[in-house]
């Protein structure tokens, strides 16, 4: 296994990362001249700030046409955006707790939340209204992610945790999104996962957990085909493949990012 690049230069935790679809080089963060303007911003260093969550915001995802935007945040809702204007569309509320990930369907029909409370949400994005809950995890859940073809939703939580209530294994499932049926449980690290992402063929699904390891696993068996280790400090926050599927990024609490070479497993 070849580890390709790492990126350093990040003054803090690596909480969220994105590798863009056509781009081959590194996207540059702007960290000052920002110019507020109206929605949306059209030129460099031009910032659209969309107001309305009452506490921190934890997560957002844009919806496979671009149009919408969604945030989950510290006040136990999600809202949806229209990125043109700027104007809240709608809040979603539900969950009793923090909202810690949120993910749109390939299709943008759906939108899933995951939150403190231990549930997964699939909410219908054009009418707001709340599909079904998924209630398996046992613990928190920090990631959710849809597979490429809309078919499966992968969540990560602990699975079990000491008599301190320290998380000694970590747990990603599977459910099948049509009936919210669990699909199947993947067991292997030693500590809470933090980040889940499928590959874009489907057929790999990364995990990170607060065990220093990144997983590989087969989607189709469950059966882990791999784990990569490197980051110096434990927490893996972030994990995301390449459009093409041959890179995964890492982002971790040690301020680094890694890029790791994974093609040999592409289409196997």
């Amino acid at each position: 296994m070849r580890r390709v690049v790492k990126l350093i230069g990040v003054g803090a935790a690596v909480v969220c990362l994105a590798l863009a679809a056509g781009n081959v080089g590194p996207v540059g963060i702007a960290q000052q001249g920002y110019q507020e303007v109206r929605c949306p911003p059209t030129q460099p260093f031009t910032v659209c700030t969309l107001s309305g969550h009452t506490s921190v915001v934890t997560s957002v995802a844009f919806s496979p046409d671009g149009k919408l935007l969604a945030s989950g945040a510290q006040d136990n809702t999600v809202k949806l955006w229209e990125v043109a204007s700027g104007q809240e569309v709608r809040t979603l509320s539900g969950h009793t707790s923090y909202v810690r990930s949120v993910a749109f369907s390939p299709d943008g029909r759906l939108l899933a939340s995951g939150a403190l409370d231990q549930t997964i949400k699939l909410w219908e994005v054009a009418s707001g209204s709340l599909v079904r809950t998924l209630s398996g995890p046992t613990n928190i859940v920090f990631s959710v992610a849809f597979s490429p073809d809309g078919q499966l939703l992968a969540s990560d939580s602990c699975g079990r945790t000491d008599r301190s209530g320290r998380c000694i294994q970590g747990e990603i499932k599977l459910w099948e999104v049509s009936s919210g049926r669990e699909v199947r449980t993947l067991s292997g690290h030693t500590r809470g996962v933090w980040s889940v992402a499928f590959s874009p063929n489907g057929q790999l699904l990364a995990s990170g957990a607060n065990d220093r390891n990144i997983k590989l696993w087969e989607v189709t068996s469950g059966q882990e085909v791999r784990s990569l280790a490197g980051h110096r400090i434990n927490l893996i926050v972030s994990v995301i493949f390449s459009p093409d599927g041959r890179l995964l990024a890492s982002g971790s609490a040690d301020q680094t990012i890694k890029l790791w070479y994974v093609g040999d497993l592409v289409g196997r």
